[in-house]
């Protein structure tokens, strides 16, 4: 095992990056307002176990149900899409079930929110780059901070009161509505030129 600080330094900043938590957290306010209550331990388990695991199994599983991952991006830029505009409109599109807080746990924050299209996509390209260990690191203490974010959202919302919370929400849909544009522009310009 040969750990490179410079390399999980480097592999961590980029997933920090993508997975933008602390830009999430009009999100997560919003999510824990719909549902009651959400499990940061277990959203940030959940996210970090589908990350190690499309490390390992991302590329094989794609190509085995015959995906590609810029189908696979796009997909998921909908999804982000939709989260945005419910953000930004006001609207609900995403209807709640009576599943209890596991729903909004799994689906939509730690899958695509966090362990998303963008997310996952890195992962492969670091792949190519780093070593798996350091990247595992990485992740790791991406998790971390995932959960210390997930788990002060309430006194952050406390913090900054319904009325800052209602622009920072507005704000950040419209940020999430343009990194679902540029994902869902850059992945299928590249499906197109591949056809």
């Amino acid at each position: 095992m040969r750990l490179n600080f410079k390399e999980i330094f480097t592999a961590f900043m980029i997933l920090f990056a993508v997975i933008d938590i602390v830009g999430n957290i009009p999100i997560v306010i919003d999510l824990r307002k719909k549902f009651g209550h959400i499990e940061s331990g277990k959203a940030s388990i959940i996210a970090g176990l589908i990350l190690i695991t499309f490390l390992f199994l991302g590329q094989n599983i794609l190509s085995l149900i015959g995906i590609d991952i810029n189908s696979f991006a796009v997909a998921g830029a909908f999804i982000l899409f939709f989260i945005a505009l419910e953000m930004t409109l006001g609207i609900t599109l995403y209807k709640t079930e009576d599943s209890g807080n596991m729903t909004a746990t799994v689906f939509p924050l730690a899958f695509p929110l966090i362990a998303g299209p963008g997310s996952l996509t890195t992962l492969l390209s670091l792949r190519a780059e780093y070593s798996v260990e350091n990247i595992i690191v990485a992740v790791l203490l991406n998790v971390v901070v995932i959960f210390i974010v997930l788990k002060t959202s309430a006194r952050i919302e406390r913090f900054l009161g319904p009325s800052g919370i209602n622009v920072i929400r507005k704000i950040f849909g419209v940020i999430l509505l343009a990194i679902a544009v540029k994902l869902f522009a850059h992945n299928i310009k590249t499906l197109f030129m591949l056809s």
